[in-house]
C-alpha cells in the first residue's frame, strides 16, 4: 500500500504564501498532484505534474499563483500557494498514481492513492 503524507497547511493570512508538501517512500509512482475540497463543495484539481518534473497541469482557480514541483527522487512534490484568497480555503490532499498514462491527469479518478489531508484556512 502507498502512503502519501502531506504536510504544511494552516492558518494564512489574505495574500500569503504556503509550500505543502507531500512524501512517498515508494519509488514506482508516475505523475502526483494536488485536489482540495472546501466544505460542503465536491473535491477540485489543484496541480498535478508528471514524473519527471517537465509538464505540469494547473486548475484555472490557481494558475499563475501556484507552482508544483518534485524532487529528483521523485518521492516528494510541493504546491507553493501564492496570493492567498479565502477561496482558497479546503483540505488539500495529495494524490499519486502508477499508471503512465494519460501522461498527466486532472481527474480524481485517475488517482489511485491519496493523503490525509491538510487544512489550509485563508484569513482576513
Amino acid at each position: 500500500q502507498v502512503q502519501l503524507v502531506e504536510s504544511g497547511g494552516g492558518l494564512v493570512q489574505v495574500g500569503g504564501s504556503l509550500r505543502l508538501s507531500c512524501a512517498t517512500s515508494e519509488r514506482t509512482i508516475s505523475s502526483m498532484g494536488w485536489f482540495r475540497q472546501a466544505p460542503g463543495m465536491e473535491r477540485e484539481f489543484v496541480a498535478a505534474i508528471t514524473r519527471s518534473g517537465g509538464a505540469t497541469n494547473y486548475a484555472d482557480s490557481v494558475r499563475g499563483r501556484s507552482t508544483i514541483s518534485r524532487d529528483n527522487a521523485k518521492t516528494t512534490v510541493y504546491l507553493h500557494l501564492n496570493s492567498l484568497k479565502p477561496e482558497d480555503t479546503a483540505v488539500y490532499y495529495c494524490a499519486a498514481r502508477r499508471s503512465f498514462y494519460p501522461l498527466i491527469a486532472t481527474a480524481a479518478s485517475f488517482y489511485e492513492y491519496w493523503g490525509q489531508g491538510t487544512q489550509v484556512t485563508v484569513f482576513s
